[in-house]
Parts: structure tokens; sequence; C-alpha cells
């Protein structure tokens, strides 16, 4: 294993959504992950197929936690631990006796990371949610669709991973690096909620400075301005459209062929009806891969949409390899970021099908050797 997170030794917990794409972060910059699933497995496991690259790169175990005897291996294994990833709804890992107080009395360095969906305080705490619901409460949500449909539901990529794993990743990260300098670990809280709000800061400073409207489908970066939106074509494909700046405007006028004397200044609200059905008239005139081959090279700002399919076989995507066939049918994106002196390892096939937790903790003990 290589990588600049080399030797350090990760222990998490099997969860759900942000544990386990964190668990991946983190074995792909180089740490040894073993992960210790329940008996009985999930639903969601389950659901996720026979293998999960998603649980790539890791040592996979099974222990009974509730047991004394896996207690004990617990324990054991905190001791040896770097990094402790845990999902759990708050509470459980201290009523397991494995909670901070007692993971810190058995190694004081011990980076204890910690990832729930509400917090763990305030009125929500307990109750149980999954990514739309955290996304609901913070106002993304609302913010997000046209102004005469429901919210749709943007996959689980904001909550779940934008506003869990990633900052979940980077606290541990910075844990790590703080305890270079004070010898000590310390816990590290993340709250999808909290996460999503970050995430979102820019939408509410401009809502703050009155620049964004709580109206869905009216403002700069919400489809509501012409020139940041989507639109089919001829074929019934789409293509994105970005051309924000004035200059980027100017060019995918001039793709278009739009004649822009009679339509208002690209920035005035009350020009955008216009603007939006001259633009969509034209583009509805040629296919989505027409009007790619046309922006080609300009500073358009047009995009095709590209499917799960083609994106896998777009030429950009191919030279950058930036998926890498490494499981036959399932493709894995390639580890990022990209480090000049840290070269990081291809994923290979996940095997994820648990071993001997002895042999697990060996393995797990001879880091060389996997």
């Amino acid at each position: 294993m290589t990588g600049p997170l080399r030797g350090v030794r990760v222990l998490e917990m099997a969860g759900l959504g942000p544990i386990p794409h964190a668990g991946m972060l983190l074995a792909d910059l180089g740490a040894d992950v073993l992960r210790i699933a329940r008996p009985g497995g999930s639903t969601m496991a389950e659901l996720a197929g026979e293998v999960d690259p998603v649980l790539r790169g890791r040592i996979h175990t099974v222990v009974d936690v509730k047991s004394t005897d896996g207690l004990r291996q617990i324990r054991d294994l905190l001791a040896e631990a770097d990094v402790l990833l845990e999902g759990y709804r708050p509470g459980v890992m201290e009523r397991l006796g494995l909670g901070p107080a007692e993971a810190e009395a058995i190694n004081p360095r011990l980076v204890y990371a910690r990832m729930t969906g509400w917090g763990r305080d305030g009125p929500r705490a307990n109750d149980p949610g999954h990514d739309l619901n955290y996304l609901a409460a913070t106002g993304v949500l609302h913010a997000i669709g046209r102004p005469d449909q429901p919210p749709p539901v943007p996959l689980t990529l904001l909550g779940d991973y934008a506003g869990g794993s990633l900052p979940l990743a980077l606290g541990i990260v910075s844990a790590l690096y703080e305890r270079t300098r004070s010898g000590c670990g310390q816990v590290v809280d993340m709250a999808m909620v909290d996460g999503i709000g970050i995430v979102a800061q820019k939408i509410w400073a401009l809502r703050g400075v009155g620049r964004w409207s709580d109206e869905r489908g009216a403002n700069l970066l919400d489809g509501g301005a012409p020139f940041y939106d989507t639109y089919v074509c001829s074929d019934g494909r789409y293509v994105a459209i970005g051309a924000i700046e004035r200059k980027f405007f100017a060019a995918l006028v001039a793709v278009l062929g739009i004649d822009a004397s009679a339509l208002g200044d690209q920035y005035d609200p009350a020009a955008w009806p216009a603007w939006r059905a001259a633009i969509a008239g034209i583009l509805r005139t040629r296919t989505r891969d027409e009007w790619a081959r046309a922006a080609a090279g300009t500073d358009a700002c047009l995009t095709p949409v590209l499917t799960f399919g083609e994106a896998l076989a777009d030429a950009h995507a191919r030279e950058r390899r930036t998926f890498i066939d490494g499981t036959g049918a399932v493709p894995l994106a390639a580890p990022a970021p990209r480090f000049s002196r840290s070269a990081l390892d291809e994923p290979g096939r996940p095997d994820h099908a648990p071993i001997d937790p002895a042999a697990a903790i060996a393995k797990w003990n001879a880091p060389a050797t996997h």
C-alpha cells in the first residue's frame, strides 16, 4: 500500500452512507483500514450488490461487539489504531463501553471520528433519517429544482458525501496533523446538517445580501438564469450551459447564432424570459451531439449532458483515467486527489468477504503485506 496516509491504521465500524465512503477515501490515500461488521449484514449492504466498490481497499471481518469476547477484541484494536470511524446513533458507542472517554483511556493518541445526520444534540438528535431528510431541514433541498414541481431527489451526493464523508475525512486528517504537535488524539464530531450548511455557504451569502430569493428557479445558479441551465435538443437529449461571465455568454451567442440586439442585457432578470425562449428555440433545431461539436474549442461553456454509460466512454475521462475498469462490469472511480510524490495504488476488484478476526487483525498489524 502506498499513498500519503501509508501506515495510518483506521478501525472502521461498519455503517451506511458517509462512513464507508470516508473509509474508502482514507484507504485510497494509503491508510490501512480494518472494517468491523456486525453479524447478519444490513439491507443497504444487500442493495449494494455482491461487490460494492465503496468497500474497496479494506481488510474485512465480523465481530459481535455485544459479546464479551468481541468487546475485548475491539478494545485491543483501539490500542493499536490511529483512527476510529463510527456512524451510529448518539449514545450507541457509549452503551457498548466504547465511547470517547473509554477509548481515550485505552489510547490517548486515538482520533475518534464520529458521524451523525442530525448531530449529537438538538431536538432531532435521536431521530432516524437519511440524506434526503437532512437536506430537507437545511433549506438546500427547497432551493433545488423547478418552481412548478416538488424539489427533486438529488441522489445521495450532497448530504452523505459533500456534507458528510468529505468534511469528516478532512477533520480526520486535520486531527492527525495536530497530533504531530500535541501528541494527543481528539474527537472529530461531524453532523451532516452542519456539513450541508458549509457546502451551501455561498448561497447563504448571496441570500444575506439580497441576491438570492427563496423562490426556487428564480436565481443565478438554480436554473433561473437562462445562461446557467439545461436545455433539450432535437433528439430529446440535453446540453448544459454555464456561460455566466459576459465573455463566455458572448461566445455562446455566437455559437448559437442568436441576434442579441433586441434581447436586453444578460444580467437583467427582466430580459431572461426572452433570452430563454431564444436559446431554447435554437437548441431544438439540432441534436445534442451536433451542438457539442459546434461548441467544441470555443468559450461557450456548452457541454452535452452524458449518461453514466456515456461518461465512461468520454474521451476526456478516458485520457485522464478518471474511471478504472477494475471489476469488469463495475467501474471504479480513480483515487483523488493526485499527488506528485505519494503515488496512489490503483484500486483492484474489491474483496470484502470477511475473514476470521484473528487473521484480519494479524493482517492489519502487518500493513506492508497488503
